[in-house]
């Protein structure tokens, strides 16, 4: 199984540019909160999934198998099958709901399921394999909010460090942490020390008790 990445970084590939720095930092997005948005990107980003991380070999093609979020569209299901069949030349393709994958994964072919993910969270009931649309919810609320939440703190606490969104993703995932509930959280406020961590430029920056607000 392959996860795929919410970011891509820009590569130009016109040889005539004079100042390839113009480039770095320059990021694309081709899935947000669940939905393919750019599919040139997307395009990239499966040919290196196939051919760099799974070993595929070009002629020599296996069958994939995808797990769609809740509520994809009909269309960019459509148009994914054709992009895998006349691009990658896939010897077989299967779609099926994130959901039912996940409670396949726990042995159940019935129940309710939470998806927390980088851009959203979806609630879903599963009955005998097949998801309860009707009944089920999609939040617009995910890691990538609670990044954006932790870099906004930081901001306040140090108002001296310049800070990219890539540089907060690794200082949440290295630093944040979750209360089980609100005496452990109220503990965990009381009792969190200060400390330094220096980011790459050798800017330092202070992580105390902001590290629990999220």
């Amino acid at each position: 199984m392959q996860i795929m990445p919410t970011q891509m970084k820009c590569v130009l590939e016109d040889s005539s540019v004079d100042d390839p720095s113009l480039s770095e930092g320059i990021t694309v997005d081709p899935i947000v909160r669940g939905f393919i948005t750019d599919w040139d990107a997307m395009e990239d980003l499966l040919n290196h999934l196939v051919y760099a991380s799974l070993g595929w070999e070009i002629g020599n093609e296996g069958q994939i198998l995808f797990a769609d979020p809740l509520f994809t569209p009909k269309a960019q299901r459509e148009r994914l099958v054709q992009l895998m069949f006349e691009k990658f030349n896939v010897s077989g393709f299967y779609a099926t709901e994130q959901a039912v994958l996940s409670l396949y994964a726990a042995g159940r072919i019935s129940g309710c399921t939470v998806d927390i993910g980088h851009g959203k969270i979806d609630i879903a009931p599963v009955i005998e394999g097949a998801v309860h649309h009707i009944a089920s919810r999609r939040f617009e609320l995910g890691g990538a909010d609670l990044t954006k939440l932790l870099a906004l703190e930081l901001g306040k606490s140090n108002p001296l460090v310049n800070l990219s969104i890539q540089d907060v993703e690794k200082l949440k995932e290295q630093y944040a942490t979750c209360a089980e509930d609100e005496l452990a959280y109220e503990k965990s406020q009381r009792s969190c020390s200060n400390e330094q961590h220096t980011l790459p430029d050798g800017q330092v920056w202070k992580v105390g008790s902001r590290k629990n607000l999220i």
